[in-house]
């Protein structure tokens, strides 16, 4: 039996991770010319991506935390202290976002996840196509991946 010729460990190693990483890495590059053409490209790096929107009081009322990677921008964290939801503050952070990676970093295209009681219908609005539904990712949610082509109009 395979298992039998290795020891298995339930460990978090940060050294075994970035090897794990660098072999998966080097091997995907040796299966995929598009990946192969990124290496040693600025493009080739995740670039973070932060957008800050701050109150009369320099008190953070909302902001942006993404990144861009190859022609890609990546929304990860989007979030609007309640006292300022409604005003349009989300969407001027996420079209901001969406212009600097176009401008500035050559993006084409965004994409992120939210989850149904979030923001998916707001994500709608602001052209974004839902294109993965994970039902109960965690168990009673509903986890979206939506898309949109840049630049914005």
């Amino acid at each position: 039996m395979v298992c039998r010729m290795f020891r298995i460990e339930a460990e978090v190693d940060k050294d075994r991770c970035d090897l794990l990483r660098a072999r998966l890495r080097n091997t995907n590059t040796a299966a995929s010319p598009v990946l192969a053409a990124l290496r040693g490209t600025p493009g080739e790096r995740e670039a973070p991506l932060h957008v800050w929107a701050l109150d009369s009081s320099g008190d953070l009322a909302g902001g942006l935390v993404g990144h861009t990677w190859t022609t890609w921008l990546h929304v990860t964290y989007l979030w609007v202290d309640t006292r300022h939801r409604g005003r349009g503050l989300g969407s001027h952070l996420l079209s901001h976002a969406e212009h600097l990676a176009h401008t500035d970093r050559a993006c084409t295209s965004a994409r992120l996840e939210t989850w149904d009681f979030q923001a998916p219908d707001f994500y709608r609005r602001q052209g974004y196509d839902v294109v993965c539904v994970i039902p109960d990712y965690p168990p009673g949610v509903t986890e979206y991946t939506l898309t949109k082509r840049l630049p914005v109009p």
